[in-house]
């Protein structure tokens, strides 16, 4: 009963793959890193991959809402389910109509099926994406003053490993949110009097987001996605508080004030 994680070096993937394992279960990291290698871009490297495989974890990259997305997801969905796979579970977007074309694709594969209907991460904050600029003390962003139902990582992998490993979460799609909202303004106050220095958060337009992602290394088309989805998204349409969290693991979604305390050591290096 192999599972295959895709994205298994990223935030969500990693996570699962080594809580996979702990529990004594086979599993195949799918990155470009791997062997055999996975590599959307390449659909040369799905078939070794899917080899022997009965679960897969589905993280695309960049993002369900960039061009393309839904035709590779389509694509490998219907090679899956074609070399064997049963079990196919979806990290998915909240608020974004192109991945919930993806999420269709699932549900019409034949295979058993569960999303991930995800609002913006907390670790966003605390790996790779916002780090750098938390600790620069200015998070500058093209996003409007709405607030966000932040969500644990740890809350997606606890509902992902339950999907792949258990059975009843078969045709379900879970919209999975933080217990509350906040503004990135309150967010950035939240930081600083958890870490003990002023973070503040600049709203920028996104002309300007793209230029400064570009000037620290970001290819512009992902820039450019990448603003795109800010003001798609965080424009005040997933202003919401979901209970798929605890319809999913019956216990609340973790706060970010608990994230933010377990995570000071990060910022403050």
């Amino acid at each position: 009963m192999t599972t295959l994680v895709l994205g298994g070096t990223g935030k969500t993937g990693r996570r699962i793959a080594d809580r996979l394992t702990s529990l004594g279960l086979p599993v195949r990291v799918g990155s470009r890193s791997a062997t055999p290698a996975f590599d959307w871009q390449d659909r040369g490297t799905w078939q070794a991959a899917l080899d022997g495989v009965t679960a897969v974890y589905v993280s695309y990259y960049p993002d369900l809402a960039f061009p393309g997305a839904y035709d590779d997801v389509k694509a490998f969905t219907d090679l899956a389910v074609r070399s064997g796979v049963r079990r196919l579970v979806l990290l998915s977007g909240r608020g974004e109509p192109e991945a919930q074309a993806s999420e269709r694709t699932l549900a019409e594969s034949g295979a058993e099926w569960t999303v991930l209907r995800c609002s913006w991460f907390m670790q966003n904050f605390s790996e790779d994406f916002l780090l750098g600029a938390v600790l620069d003390g200015v998070i500058a962003l093209p996003a409007a003053d709405v607030p966000e139902p932040f969500l644990d990582v740890e809350d997606i992998v606890d509902v992902a490993v339950a999907a792949l490993t258990q059975e009843g979460h078969a045709g379900r799609v879970y919209e999975m949110t933080g217990p509350r909202l906040l503004t990135f303004a309150a967010v950035a106050g939240e930081l600083s009097e958890i870490i003990g220095r002023e973070i503040t958060f600049v709203r920028v337009t996104p002309e300007e987001y793209v230029t400064a992602a570009v000037e620290h290394g970001v290819p512009r088309e992902a820039a450019e996605g990448l603003g795109h989805l800010f003001t798609d998204i965080l424009d005040g349409r997933n202003a919401s508080v979901t209970d798929g969290v605890p319809e999913a693991l019956g216990r609340p979604a973790r706060d970010f004030a608990d994230f933010a305390r377990a995570n000071a050591h990060v910022w403050k290096r």
